[in-house]
């Protein structure tokens, strides 16, 4: 019993994980993402390229998996790098936000 859950819960991660990637690219509303990530993963900096006809007056905010806000940029350019020597390793979650507030990406 004890082995048919956890290869239940294998493969319930495993499908999860799959349907996450698949929508990576294209987000829930169907739109083109507004920004584009790399490298991926990064050890050095990363850079986040956002499309020519963006929204001015965008924010890009970079926070710790426990929700610690490591990072903001204000009225972001077409083009932000961002050196990671002061970044622990780990994953990070970005927000893109717009003039209002609002969550965009």
């Amino acid at each position: 019993m004890k082995r048919s859950i956890s290869i239940l819960s294998f493969v319930l991660l495993l499908a999860i994980q799959s349907q996450g990637q698949s929508s990576r690219n294209n987000p829930v509303d169907g739109t083109e993402r507004l920004v584009k990530m790399y490298p991926n993963p990064a050890t050095s900096f990363i850079t986040f390229d956002l499309q020519k006809d963006a929204d001015k007056g965008l924010t890009i905010q970079l926070y710790s998996l426990i929700g610690k806000k490591m990072f903001e940029s204000l009225n972001v350019k077409e083009k932000v790098t961002i050196p990671l020597q002061d970044f622990n390793r780990g994953v990070y979650i970005y927000h893109l936000i717009d003039r209002n507030g609002k969550l965009v990406e």
